[in-house]
């Protein structure tokens, strides 16, 4: 019982401490600060993917600060992705000794904060507190709505998920996100991509859960307490804000 409330307590104490470095950095609204905070956790992010692929390979980190160097210059994150997939295959035919899976943190979860970057130089703070309000809120409904009338398992990769709460998290994520982004958007975008944000949102949290069960893992990492890693927090915004962008971009 003691353990339990101590769990909670760390839970609580790091989720504090989080929000409140969030909603300092969106006061301030600076690029290069966002940046560099969202950079730190891209690298940790990097780290912990590398240890649930199975990769062993140092280097690799220098290849994504590159990566994210480049993000601070180039804004089009799909663009940079694209490039170092090219590099990667030359790499890969010029020494016929990297194995293919090296790649893989390159593609998560690279994509999603190269692309959760692009949302915020294209449509500002507004466009990331979208994000992050179909997020939290996929996240929450589902919890509640899970907790009071979840019965029907919803995948194996997450066993205490439910239809039901998948269901009403998408539900409740496109009412709120709605608000949000009828600001940047017109009513219809800003259902549609609400709810389509608020779908990868559940199906990034079911990925890092594979990923997890492959690994053998309860957590992604260590670094926050009650809470694990850097991955177990950002996982669903890792799907959610490549879908957000792709359709802002192709539907407005």
């Amino acid at each position: 019982m003691q353990t339990a409330k101590n769990s909670l307590k760390q839970r609580i104490v790091t989720a504090i401490i989080l929000a409140s470095i969030a909603l300092t950095v969106g006061l301030i609204n600076n690029f290069w600060l966002l940046w560099l905070v969202m950079g730190v956790v891209y690298l940790i992010a990097f780290y912990e993917a590398t240890r649930l692929f199975g990769i062993n390979n140092n280097s690799l980190y220098a290849y994504a600060a590159i990566l994210w160097l480049a993000a601070a210059v180039y804004p089009y994150g799909d663009d940079l992705l694209i490039i170092a997939g090219l590099v990667f295959a030359a790499a890969v035919a010029y020494t016929q000794n990297i194995p293919w899976k090296n790649f893989l943190p390159f593609i998560y979860p690279s994509a999603g904060m190269l692309y959760m970057l692009g949302i915020y130089q294209e449509y500002g703070i507004t466009g990331l507190l979208w994000l992050v309000v179909v997020v939290a809120s996929a996240d929450i409904g589902a919890y509640v709505v899970g907790r009071s009338m979840g019965k029907t398992p919803f995948s194996v990769s997450s066993p205490s998920k439910t239809r039901e709460g998948v269901y009403g998290g998408i539900l409740v994520a496109t009412a709120a996100g709605f608000f949000i982004g009828v600001t940047i958007v017109d009513i219809v975008p800003a259902i549609v991509i609400s709810m389509m944000a608020a779908i990868g949102a559940v199906f990034g949290d079911l990925f890092e859960s594979y990923l997890k069960r492959k690994a053998g893992v309860k957590d992604s990492g260590t670094i926050l307490p009650g809470h694990g890693g850097v991955l177990d927090r950002i996982d669903g915004y890792l799907f959610a804000s490549i879908v957000m962008l792709v359709l802002l971009r192709g539907l407005v």
